[in-house]
């Protein structure tokens, strides 16, 4: 018997024009043009408590984050620059720094998968980019801009070692959260009828 049948009426679905806005503009800002003012750590503890609220097949949290102002990250890339040098372009390498040091607040997401017999490791790190894109909208929320990046110092073993990347984790992105003076620039988007399968 349906819910009809006993006569229960289902609640319709309540759009929201705000956050079809927000979807429909939402731009990555380049990492180097974000400024203050940024996210308090009151603001910070808010967008990692929305970020954290992510698809997260067997509620196992395979994610963790480290927080990271301006001193701690002019450190990093302080010490990064010798790995640079050693990069196969370290011209390049040297100059993605600076991503490092611009916005007022970064949250790095790592990626820090839990032994399952049910949930593959896969699937795991799929909810650790969704925690950054959850983290992107939520600093847009907020009123702020973001830029979720991951450059060669993401995936150089010696400079996950300075991260604090344990065993087994990996960088799912650094979000650097800050303002811009205006708005970023748009930037091509894929031709969804293109890609898309129908299918009754």
């Amino acid at each position: 018997m349906s819910d009809a049948d006993l006569g229960l009426s289902l609640p319709l679905p309540v759009p929201s024009a705000e956050l079809e806005h927000r979807l429909a503009v939402r731009r990555s800002a380049p990492a180097q043009s974000l400024t203050v003012p940024g996210p308090s750590r009151t603001q910070v503890e808010r967008i990692l408590h929305l970020g954290a609220r992510t698809p997260d097949h067997g509620k196992l949290f395979p994610w963790r984050f480290v927080v990271m102002g301006p001193a701690s990250r002019e450190a990093l890339a302080g010490s990064l620059l010798p790995l640079a040098d050693r990069q196969p372009g370290p011209e390049k390498a040297r100059k993605v720094l600076a991503k490092l040091t611009a916005a007022p607040v970064t949250i790095v997401v790592i990626s820090a998968p839990v032994e399952s017999q049910k949930v593959p490791v896969r699937e795991q790190q799929l909810s650790a980019g969704a925690v950054c894109m959850n983290i992107e909208h939520a600093a847009g929320a907020l009123g702020f801009s973001a830029s979720w990046i991951t450059d060669w110092y993401s995936y150089d073993p010696e400079a996950t070692d300075l991260i604090g990347v344990r065993d087994g984790e990996q960088v799912a992105g650094f979000i650097h959260i800050g303002s811009l003076s205006e708005p970023a620039l748009e930037r091509p988007r894929p031709d969804v009828a293109s890609i898309t399968t129908w299918r009754d």
